[in-house]
């Protein structure tokens, strides 16, 4: 049997370990674009590369502890930015609800107790879950920040899981101080299923007995794979409930290799391994900004997130070959620009080329830009690309210089050295 982990409402949860007195009481955490990363004067950026998912950034800013944390999210003209990241389960009785903007959550909830971010504390708890974890199961996939996967096949006894699971879920409690909600299952799929339905802080396990009972009455939006597009599909053929997916497998395998996949899926028939470590395949950063047409303040903009994705790349110690970079402008019109490089990688080069990628995809200067994305993917290791030698020796230089600025933002912050082009 497999078990999916899940951590309840897990930012407020470690909100509430550090301030005891937010218990039982409605509370949610703001989120908000970093955009003082842009301000000539920023400094205390860190990188994460421990864990990924919703609301989870590479980059952010250290945690600063205020009197008021709804103050993070003030603009300098007094209004109120940001979304949602999460919120109590008090909360939510009010409407409140994951990515909602914080003024519309004050608006249905006006004593809503606003939290600012703490990424380091939810890296460390994650951390120390993930530890404890392994000390308890043979098998642990990390999957996210708050989610995590278990083998018990030849561990624990079918018959004997029930009380396991109930048991370890009050020993993450006492130990840890975060409530956890499992689900276990035959597969991993359905493990993920059983765990949405024993929230919050409950276990259900699925066998082969209640499997139908279980899963037949499901809405097809609640199965994770099953997107906004593939949901309306379903819908077209009057396909609503997973038990109606399992009455069609002719139709599903009729719609190709990714729905007949899904179909297995759902009807239990195919799992996947737990994997123990997972290898990263790409990195990237972005950043949503109010509304900006001023394509000098932009261009220093893709300076300055060159440069932090720079220090992430060599972080890493990869080479990466393909390079993105993505513009979203206001009135929903998106560009991008996608080019391959497989040569030694410097942050001189790099920052060039993200310059030149923003030039080529800025195809509506008439608009004013909202978002800007850098992606990093295609690793030399993974891909299995050969480096051009033209030029070799030249970049080998620059790639010692880089290296030595690396080891001074490494000692003293990615700001310590920054490119005359963002002053």
């Amino acid at each position: 049997m497999k078990i999916h982990i899940d951590i309840d409402c897990f930012f407020v949860s470690a909100a509430r370990i550090q301030e005891p007195e937010l218990e039982h009481k409605a509370v949610a955490i703001g989120g908000r674009s970093d955009t003082k990363i842009f301000n000539k004067d920023a400094k205390n950026q860190t990188v994460n590369f421990l864990n990924s998912g919703s609301f989870v950034p590479t980059f952010y800013k250290a945690y600063e502890k205020k009197d008021d944390d709804i103050a993070s999210f003030r603009d300098e003209d007094g209004k109120i930015r940001g979304i949602l990241t999460t919120s109590s389960y008090e909360a939510r009785s009010f409407g409140i609800k994951t990515a909602m903007t914080i003024r519309e959550a004050l608006q249905l909830c006006p004593h809503l107790i606003i939290k600012a971010p703490n990424m380091s504390l939810y890296q460390k708890l994650s951390h120390e879950l993930h530890e404890f974890l392994c000390s308890k199961i043979p098998l642990v996939e990390q999957a996210s920040i708050d989610e995590f996967y278990g083998d018990l096949s030849g561990w624990v006894e079918d018959e004997d899981i029930p009380a396991f699971i109930d048991s370890l879920r009050h020993e993450i409690l006492r130990v840890i101080k975060l409530p956890v909600s499992i689900g276990a299952a035959p597969t991993r799929y359905i493990a993920k299923l059983a765990t949405t339905y024993a929230k919050p802080f409950g276990c259900r396990v699925i066998d082969k007995y209640n499997f139908d009972a279980f899963v037949n009455p499901i809405a097809v939006g609640k199965f994770a794979g099953i997107g906004k597009s593939m949901k309306h599909k379903l819908h077209s053929a009057q396909i609503h409930t997973l038990g109606d997916i399992r009455k069609r497998r002719g139709t599903l395998e009729s719609w190709g290799p990714y729905a007949k996949d899904l179909y297995r899926r759902i009807n239990g028939e195919v799992d996947a391994p737990i994997k123990t470590t997972h290898k990263r395949k790409s990195i990237g950063i972005s950043r949503t900004m109010d509304p900006l047409y001023d394509r000098v303040e932009l261009k220093r903009r893709v300076h300055i997130l060159a440069r932090h994705l720079s220090y992430a790349v060599l972080k890493l110690n990869v080479i990466p070959t393909v390079f993105h970079l993505g513009i979203r402008y206001e009135m929903n019109q998106k560009s991008h620009k996608n080019i391959s490089l497989a040569e030694l990688f410097t942050e001189k080069k790099f920052d060039s080329l993200c310059l030149k990628l923003f030039n080529e995809a800025d195809t509506q200067k008439r608009l004013k830009i909202i978002n800007l994305s850098i992606n990093c993917s295609s690793f030399t290791r993974d891909s299995k690309k050969e480096l051009s030698l033209i030029g070799f020796h030249e970049e080998q230089k620059m790639k010692k210089l880089t290296e030595q600025t690396q080891i001074l933002r490494e000692r003293y912050g990615i700001d310590t050295l920054k490119w005359g082009s963002e002053m």
